[in-house]
């Protein structure tokens, strides 16, 4: 019996953004990296599917980010009270 292949996630990617240029059948890529015919189209299937979760992590990222920039903001004023170097100490 025969081990089954590991493939890398960045070979997958490369077979499905061939697949998506469309300029080659799923056959042609299969043949040319040693893969199945229904694995290229699997893998085209999958790259177009996760591309929705490519844009709609980078809102999630900044919605995330804004939290984070009120709480550091928060912790300077907090700090700059504490050394006496707030905007109205000095004053």
């Amino acid at each position: 019996m025969t081990k089954r292949r590991s493939l890398s996630d960045r070979f997958k990617a490369t077979v499905a953004l061939e697949a998506l240029r469309g300029d080659r059948t799923a056959q042609e890529i299969a043949g040319k990296h040693k893969v199945h015919p229904t694995q290229v189209t699997t893998w085209k299937r999958q790259a177009i599917d996760g591309l929705t979760g490519v844009f709609s992590d980078k809102v999630r990222r900044a919605e995330g980010n804004e939290a984070e920039v009120k709480e550091l903001h928060a912790k300077i004023g907090k700090l700059a009270v504490e050394n006496g170097t707030g905007a109205y100490a000095a004053r």
